[in-house]
Formats: C-alpha cells, structure tokens, sequence
C-alpha cells in the first residue's frame, strides 16, 4: 500500500486562512469609546426593563414601566437616557433606595411590610389568627395586592407609582412607628406616602401628599388610584367562606355592597372594605373620592380545583390636585371582622361591615346577643358551653310565649266539639260564609281567638334569623372546639365520604344530624297542637292537614343538607334549642295546662253577657254579613 505523502500546499493554505482570520479579528474590534458605550448602553438596559413608548393623549407621550436598578449619578450617559425615558423621576432611579427591598412596621398584631419599589405594602400578617391549616395568616402577600396611582408628567410621560422607587425614612411619633416613603424629582420635590401604627391598633393612618410636584406632574389631567386584592383562602369550608365574602362601601353616606361577580359606578366614596369571611381590608378616606369605579369578582369556579384565592376585589378613583398638590388622609384597617372592633371608630359607619342582619335581626344581635355572647366569653373558656348557655337562656325567655301558644291550642281542643257541630249543621259550599260567622262567634263568646297560636311563632321569628347570622359571623368562635367539632364557626365532620353528594357535600356532620332528628320530633308533637288551632278544610282550598305531614319530613331533611356545610355553632344551637323546646312543651301540657279548668272557664266567658263590639269587629261583621248576602244572590241566579 502506497504511504500518503505530507502535502505542503495544504498546509501553505491552513496558515493563510489563520492569517487572514486574525487580521479581520483585530481590525473589527470596538475602540475603547465603542465599549464604553456598550457598556452604558447595558447599565441602562438593567435599570429600564421593559419601556414601551405608545401614543396616549399626545404623539410624543410615554409610558414607563418597571424601573428597577440604582443608575450612578455620575454616569452622565445612563442619567440621560433615563432622564429621557423617565422625565423628572429619573432622580428617584439615582437613589440607594432605587432597590426592592422592604422595611417592617409592627405592633402586637399587625406585622406590614413595605417596598421601595412602589412604597406600597406588600405583606400583611395577623399575629394572633392562624389558617384553616394553622399556618401564620397573611391577608397580604406574594403579590396579592397592588396599590397604585397612575399620573401624567408635565412632559406627558404617563407613569405609575408602583414602577417607581421611593425612598423610605423609619422614626418614632411618640410609642408610634411612623414610615415614610418618598418618591423624589429632587432633594426637596416628591410625593409621599406616610404610614403610621399605632400599638394594639389594626387601624393605620395613611397620608398621600406631596410637595413640588406640580413642576413634574400634568396637573390639568387627573391621577387615578388603583387598588386591587386577590383574597387568599383563609377557612375549612370554602364554600362557606366565599358565601360570605363581599365588598363593602360607603357613597353617598349610605353603606352598600356588591353582589357577587359585579361592578358599580359610585359617587362620592368615604371607604371601601375587601370582606372575607372573618377578616377585612379597608381603605377609608377623610376627603370623600369624587366618584370610583368598583369590582368584585369570584375567582372559585371549581372548588377542586380554585383553592388559593376567592375573590378579587378592585377599585378605581380620581384624586384631586388642591392648589397643584396632594393631600389626602387616609386609613388602612387590616384585621377581624368584628362587631366589637369596628365600633370603636365612631363615625366612621365600618361597623356595618360586620354582617348582622338587617332591621331588627341586627338590631336583636347588637343589642341583645353580642353582650351576653361577650359577657359569657369572659369568664367561661369553653364556647360550647357558651352556646349551651346561651340557648338556655333565650329558650327560658321564650318560654311564656311558648306557653302561651299551647294554652290557646289548649282552647281549641276544647271548642272543637262545637265546631264540629257548626260544621255539621251549615255543610255545603253554599253555607261556607254562615259557618264561618257561627264558628267566629263562638270563637269570640268564649274568649279564644285562634290567632292567639299563630303570635308566639311569629314572635320568635326574629330571634331566630337573629341567631341564624350571629352565628356564622362570630369570630370570636373561629377555630374553637367542642366535642368532636375543631372549629364551631365551620362544619364539624365525622366521616369524609369518597363521594360528593350534590347539595351534601363529601363528608357527614353530625351536629346537623342531631338537629335534624330533634326538629322531627319538635314538629309531630306541636302536629296536633296545629291541628286544634286548624279550620276545617274549605271546599276547594288545599288540606292542611297534608301540608302539616309532608312539613314533619320535608323540613328536617332540609336542615339534613343545608346545615351539613355550615357552621357547627348553628347546628349546635338548633338540637338544644328543640331539645328544650320538647321539654318546655312537655313540662306545660303534663304539669301546668289543666283542659278541665280551660273547659269551665270558656263556658263561664260564654255564660257572660257579649262585650260591646269594637268598630273594627264591627265592620267585619257588616263585610262578612254583605258577603253572604252576594253569595245567596248568586246561587239563586243559579237556580
């Protein structure tokens, strides 16, 4: 095999190809000026991410966005590149302070921190509440909230606070820790944002003010503040959580809210308040928002699946420039929602917020309730006793209205064999009005009126709306334990089903059981005391009686599945409240109703000579006596 020679002529190439590679290397370098500018170029790429420029009110005008390195005063190129894109707020980017980072402001309940980068509070935490899961509370974190003002520069640069850095200051006004944050234009020209804790206080005081700054901000166009909140799940039962959650606003001195997924156009807005279930967060203003554009969106479409956060809730509003200045008072309230707290700033109307009832349900839980709730609360730990307690204490009070509904029923009993007479003697259709003036007048010569049955109900209505939201809102049983229920202000469970059943759930409470089975038999003993208060069925009107039946078993069955999600308090509430209802009824009709002593004292008030007729009974008298006349005319045009 013949042997390759070496091939010089190659190699004469591979040299002249190195050659000329080095040669063009060298000659294309960048001259010292060049790198320097590249240099330049790139500390200015790192302080202005993502500027875009696009035509607003003007061909020229800017919008600037996430300013975020320090540039060196002393770089003359990189200040005026930023200077071209910022206007005036280049200087704030010439700062220290042109960096994230957060300064912390506490008490003994609240922990807030606040950013450079924005000068807007970016964690709230509630050191006295934990989640569902016992992990630290946080109603503000990891970008949930945005606080923003969004103006227009002399320049007619369109910027937003939230891009820019503000430069913080830490002092002490007295026990207080005061904030301020400083978005500079120069040494003595900024806009500030003032933030104020005061000790065992969820309230902060908040300024917006500003000096100078009608040299570097459009005061012809106004400034809009945006605030918007991502709510975080914070309770067992989303469901029930989300149910509660709403957005609360003062405008034109009435206090409102929002449905759920809605939005509204206001006028002259004092505060709004983010609502959760037992936590609230509040803007509040001393100088009312000339107008605001509100939102509340539910952001849980499967509760499989949106477990992180359940609503968003924004707001958008004008601020005034007074005099080419800002200043506005202002109040963040970041904590419970709690009747007892929100009191405490009188004038302020915030108390609405903690939800109630309306009318005389809020009335009967401000007024009644609460006080007894606090007052237990005091001395007693255990808050299933309380309830216990609580519930006696409203059944003993309710206990003559109960007695009186069963003395009446008690009356009926005994009239019934005359109405059966009446009944036999006037049958037909034809005698439906001469019997039901009989029946009344005996009704009324024996003194029972069967109306007397219906009031005691009616009475104890309110009460138990009443308790039906005092319940649920109460914070102060959130996460307390009795028997086998871990938190009394949500469901108590027994089993989790591999299921879900719809309207159930996917597991088994056991309060709402217990309540279920105590109404059935509330409602089959008070049956035949409603059957003593009931008419005789009328032709061609439905039968009670039936109706009565089918409400024994319909309505336990839907305290079965509307409680099984809901607090255990209420469930709770409910099975002592029939329980002694049951016991109340027996202890009247075995121990303090006497039928034979109600029968002697009807036929004594029937042996009496009738009472003078009021003028209402009357002219019922005269319309039901008109009534049966028409009636006997249009059978004997029939005939």
């Amino acid at each position: 095999m013949e042997e390759k020679k070496f091939d010089v002529n190659s190699l004469i190439g591979f040299l002249l190809l190195g050659a000329i590679m080095i040669w063009y290397m060298y000659t294309n370098q960048p001259t010292p000026e060049e790198l320097a500018k590249q240099k330049t170029e790139q500390r200015i790429k790192d302080s202005i991410k993502n500027a875009t420029q696009q035509n607003i009110a003007h061909p020229n005008s800017k919008t600037i966005d996430n300013v975020v390195t320090t540039i060196n005063p002393t770089d003359s190129v990189a200040l005026a590149n930023a200077k071209n894109q910022l206007g005036a707020f280049a200087y704030s980017a010439t700062l220290p302070s042109a960096t994230e980072k957060e300064t912390t402001i506490e008490n003994e309940l609240l922990k807030i921190k606040v950013s450079n980068k924005g000068g807007q509070i970016t964690e709230v935490e509630l050191k006295n509440f934990k989640t569902y899961d016992q992990k630290p509370l946080y109603l503000i974190k990891d970008n949930n909230a945005l606080f923003n003002i969004n103006f227009t520069t002399t320049d007619n640069r369109i910027l937003n606070t939230k891009d820019l850095f503000f430069e913080p200051t830490l002092s002490k006004n007295g026990k207080n820790q005061v904030l301020s944050m400083k978005l500079k234009v120069a040494s003595n020209q900024y806009l500030e944002y003032r933030y104020e804790i005061k000790p065992g206080d969820y309230m902060l005081d908040f300024a917006i003010k500003s000096q100078g700054m009608d040299k570097a901000i459009n005061t012809s166009q106004s400034l809009q503040l945006d605030w918007d909140l991502k709510a975080y799940r914070q309770e067992k039962s989303l469901k029930t959580e989300n149910m509660y959650g709403y957005y609360y606003y003062k405008a034109d001195d009435d206090v409102s809210y929002l449905s759920h997924n809605d939005e509204d156009e206001l006028e002259v807005v004092n505060w709004v308040a983010f609502k959760q279930h037992f936590f609230t967060s509040l803007l509040k203003t001393d100088t009312p928002f000339t107008s605001a554009k509100v939102t509340s969106t539910d952001l849980v479409e499967d509760e499989e699946i949106d477990t992180t956060f359940t609503k968003q809730y924004t707001i958008k509003a004008p601020l005034d420039m007074k005099n080419g200045e800002l200043n506005y008072a202002m109040n963040w309230y970041y904590g419970p929602t709690d009747y007892k707290i929100f009191k405490k700033y009188e004038g302020t109307d915030i108390k609405d917020v903690a939800d109630l009832g309306w009318g005389i349900f809020g009335w009967i839980n401000r007024i009644i309730f609460i006080p007894v709730f606090t007052f237990l609360s005091s001395f007693i730990s255990n808050y299933g006793l309380i309830i216990i307690l609580m519930t006696i204490v409203v059944r003993i009070i309710m206990s003559p209205v109960v007695y009186k509904s069963y003395l009446s029923s008690a009356k009926m009993k005994v009239l019934r064999p005359e109405i059966n007479e009446i009944n036999e003697k006037y049958k037909g259709k034809e005698n439906a009005m001469k019997r039901q003036q009989e029946t009344m007048a005996l009704q009324r010569k024996a003194g029972v009126s069967p109306l007397s049955g219906c009031i005691p109900a009616l009475i104890q209505m309110p009460v138990f709306f009443a308790l039906f939201r005092f319940f649920p809102s109460e914070i102060g049983l959130r996460q307390k334990s009795f028997l086998w229920a871990d938190d009394l202000s949500s469901y108590d469970m027994i089993a989790r089903l591999p299921f879900k059943i719809p309207f159930y759930g996917d597991h088994i409470s056991l309060f709402p059981i217990l309540a279920s089975v105590a109404i059935f038999f509330y409602m089959r003993m008070t049956q035949s005391q409603q059957m003593n208060m009931q008419q005789p069925t009328q032709e061609g009107m439905p039968d009670m009686t039936k109706m009565m039946k089918y409400m024994m078993y319909f309505s336990p069955l839907m305290m079965l599945f509307f409680f099984n999600n809901y607090a255990s308090s209420l469930s709770l509430y409910y099975f002592v409240s029939n329980l002694l209802t049951i016991v109340i009824m027996l202890v009247i009709k075995n121990f303090i109703i006497d039928e034979d002593k109600i029968h002697a004292q009807i036929q004594e008030n029937k042996a009496k000579p009738e009472k003078k007729k009021s003028k209402f009974r009357q002219r019922l008298d005269e319309a039901m006596k008109q009534a049966q006349q028409q009636q006997q005319e249009q059978q004997r045009k029939r005939k």
